[in-house]
């Protein structure tokens, strides 16, 4: 957000809602119990710098290494991506993960990287398969002339509205999972 504020032309700051809620859990103001969260339920734990440093723009991080496969995604999705990397590990796959942290601009050196070290590539986006981040991360790969297996876990085109079902519709653990392992036959 200090990157969005500091920055002098015009910027769209999206918050996942879930993340928000665990923010507010762990700065103790109580948020929503409804939901089911994908970040740890304590929080964040840790000291509070006294001054904030502003992200780059563009600037994807490793959030975790692993040549197997990797996981990309932003937001909520990385979350689950780690969580998902987890449970790949116990089964002897090393997932790293890349959090893209800006959709726009988005930082194509460390997709292309990331596919060239893994040769393996999934990206877990809460968007529609058509039209949405998930095909940009494709067609960076491809125009780089990279040979990679590629796969993406997106949101299902229509959301239920019951609870469970919606949890199903949308990008989750067992989903990336499942996807991941594909990328191995």
């Amino acid at each position: 957000m200090l990157a969005a504020l500091e920055h002098q032309g015009p910027v769209i700051f999206l918050e996942h809602k879930l993340l928000v809620d665990a923010w507010l859990d762990y700065l103790g103001a109580g948020g929503r119990k409804t939901v089911q969260y994908d970040v740890p339920a304590a929080g964040a734990k840790g000291p509070v710098p006294d001054r904030w440093a502003p992200l780059l723009l563009g600037q994807a991080v490793t959030r975790r290494e692993g040549g197997d496969i990797t996981l990309v995604s932003l937001g909520v999705g990385v979350h689950r991506c780690l969580e998902a990397a987890d449970v790949l590990a116990r089964d002897g796959i090393a997932a790293g993960v890349i959090d893209l942290r800006t959709a726009a601009p988005l930082d194509r050196a460390s997709i292309r990287a990331a596919a060239v070290r893994a040769g393996r590539v999934l990206v877990v986006d809460e968007d529609y398969r058509d039209c949405g981040l998930s095909g940009e991360v494709a067609a960076t790969i491809m125009e780089a002339g990279i040979a990679a297996k590629f796969g993406r876990v997106c949101t299902e085109e229509t959301i239920p509205y019951a609870r469970a079902q919606e949890d199903e519709a949308l990008p989750n653990v067992k989903r990336i999972v499942t996807a991941a392992l594909t990328l191995f036959s």
